[in-house]
């Protein structure tokens, strides 16, 4: 709670991730909300650093996926014991139990397992791998550079989809500056596009950094009140 300052905001440094505002990796009408965004936190005393890019994007993000879904699947499982369903990903693959939208992703994860017991980790984790630490060091040397104390962008550069549709744009912008890579993240509403799907804004800084992006991302959410409530579900603790 002494994190939740209405004026925390002020002074606050932060970096526009433009590479995610690009033509085609975004929705018109979330740029839009962005755009909304950048000037509702210049008012709330934010010194905006517009563009903030990283040196070599592309050629340092190269190869930094790592399939560990299956792993830690099962590590959760079996974590579990007896209390668990279901004792593995193959188990639950086997059940049939699972939306049909997902079952390519299932497949291609038992295909590739590297373990007998499916659960040893196909790679080093994030502050271990070779391939992580050279990117973590870029993005720290570009925040320094630019004397930001954290960075934003739309979380995702499309509206939600309907479950089952995998033919709608994604646009998920959480899988490689954060949290993947080990560095803390915040997300909070920014507006909703047609219908009332909501839209969202990440604020990402250094390793520790928490305090400082629940200062900012409290004062943004009370300047704004962006968040609108589902239209099909009750308030909090109600009973609907």
């Amino acid at each position: 709670q002494q994190f939740l300052n209405v004026d925390g905001l002020e002074g606050a440094r932060l970096g526009v991730f433009r590479h995610y505002l690009r033509d085609g990796a975004v929705d018109p009408r979330i740029r839009d909300l962005m755009e909304l965004a950048i000037e509702e936190l210049r008012a709330g005393g934010a010194e905006i650093v517009d563009p903030f890019s990283i040196p070599r994007f592309r050629w340092v993000t190269r190869n930094l996926s790592c399939n560990r879904f299956l792993n830690e699947v099962n590590n959760n499982l079996a974590s579990l014991g007896e209390v668990a369903p279901y004792s593995n990903l193959r188990s639950i693959f086997d059940s049939g139990l699972y939306a049909p939208y997902v079952e390519e992703r299932i497949k291609a994860a038992l295909k590739t397992s590297s373990a007998p017991a499916d659960r040893r980790p196909p790679c080093e984790d994030v502050y271990s791998d070779p391939r992580n630490i050279a990117f973590r060091e870029a993005l720290l040397a570009a925040m320094d550079d630019a004397s930001i104390d954290a960075i934003i962008y739309p979380t995702w550069g499309f509206p939600p989809r309907k479950v089952g549709d995998m033919d709608s744009p994604a646009g998920d912008n959480s899988q490689v500056l954060a949290p993947a890579r080990g560095f803390p993240a915040i997300t909070v509403p920014m507006g909703c596009v047609a219908d009332g799907l909501p839209a969202w804004l990440t604020f990402v800084g250094r390793a520790y950094s928490e305090p400082k992006l629940i200062n900012f991302s409290y004062a943004y959410e009370q300047r704004t009140a962006h968040r609108e409530p589902p239209s099909l579900f009750g308030p909090i603790g109600s009973d609907r």
